[in-house]
């Protein structure tokens, strides 16, 4: 189940498992809401979803805005 998440490359990085982003547990990469809604719907999401620093820096990691990361993810969710 997806519990972590890291924007990335103006897209969402998504990791499931313990120890998440340094144990390699990537799931899935995606910059549209549809990419991002298929990982979650294919691995499940977690009852809790961390996030990393850099989703609230987004513009720090290719999106025209700091909240694109965490509207992309919302935008995801609404297609779950």
């Amino acid at each position: 189940m997806i519990n972590y998440v890291v924007a990335k490359n103006g897209g969402i990085k998504m990791f499931a498992g313990v120890g998440n982003v340094n144990s390699g547990n990537l799931k899935g990469w995606s910059n549209t809401a549809e990419g991002v809604a298929y990982t979650l719907n294919t691995c499940g999401i977690a009852e809790k979803i961390m996030g990393h620093k850099s989703m609230n820096f987004a513009s720090k990691e290719g999106f025209k805005t700091d909240d694109g990361a965490m509207l992309l993810l919302k935008r995801a969710l609404e297609l779950v």
